[in-house]
């Protein structure tokens, strides 16, 4: 027989080394099947926890908000996020904040675009909004649930949220200043979140902090939030640290 048959009856597909190879293909995908079988349920019941920084890496945040966080009518050096992430890297904090403030969003405004204005790999969010939704009136209701569906989608994908709050002007009656007060408080309670109450206080009515329009801090009243809220952001940032 010439050689090259003899190496073909040995190793051909009729050969006992293929048919051993067979078997053990078949006992492998076997224990494959089973190990996957035990893994597959733990992993799709498995929750979607924050992802802890490494020490002394830096932290990507955004500030989700309004006109107030995009710095209307103010040089880009004089935004909220621009100051707060200048205020927090003086006091030792390895920080990158992103100004994803829009003027006149409402909080379904900001739900609209959430996906694209906080990417994957941000660390946490400073959520701003519903300034715009009080001013225009809005039922409370529908500022709630706008809120409480971003703070949720941002949960599901482990990005833990900070919320800066808002209150009411007293001119919109009792009842609406009761309802839309109590938004930020009881969304804080419900998802235990780091809470500000307030984001203009210490600036709001204050003569010499905001802008002509009486709605909107100059550079100096922004200088005051961030002064006011950096016990807040600290907390959250050892939060997003532990």
């Amino acid at each position: 027989m010439h050689p090259s048959r003899r190496i073909m009856t040995a190793y051909g597909r009729h050969g006992p080394m293929r048919q051993r190879g067979r078997r053990v293909a078949g006992v492998v995908a076997l224990a494959l099947s089973l190990m996957w079988g035990m893994i597959a349920p733990v992993m799709a019941q498995a929750p979607v926890e924050p992802a802890k920084p490494a020490p002394g890496r830096v932290l990507k945040l955004v500030a989700l908000g309004d006109s107030l966080t995009a710095g209307y009518l103010l040089p880009d050096k004089d935004a909220f996020p621009v100051v707060l992430e200048a205020a927090l890297r003086a006091r030792g904090h390895a920080v990158e904040i992103a100004n994803a403030g829009v003027s006149g969003d409402t909080a379904s405004g900001g739900l609209d675009r959430l996906d694209w204005s906080v990417p994957d790999g941000t660390d946490g969010v400073i959520l701003e909004l519903g300034a715009n939704d009080m001013l225009r009136g809005t039922d409370p209701d529908l500022t709630r649930n706008a809120l409480d569906t971003i703070v949720t989608r941002l949960k599901a994908r482990g990005i833990p949220v900070m919320l800066a709050g808002m209150y009411a002007g007293r001119n919109m009656g009792p009842d609406y200043v009761k309802r839309f007060d109590a938004i930020y408080p009881d969304l804080a309670a419900r998802h235990d979140l780091v809470l500000y109450p307030f984001f203009l206080d210490g600036v709001s009515g204050v003569a010499g902090m905001g802008l002509p329009d009486g709605l909107h801090p100059a550079a100096k009243g922004v200088g005051v939030i961030v002064e006011r809220i950096l016990p807040a952001v600290e907390t959250f940032l050892g939060r997003l640290r532990t």
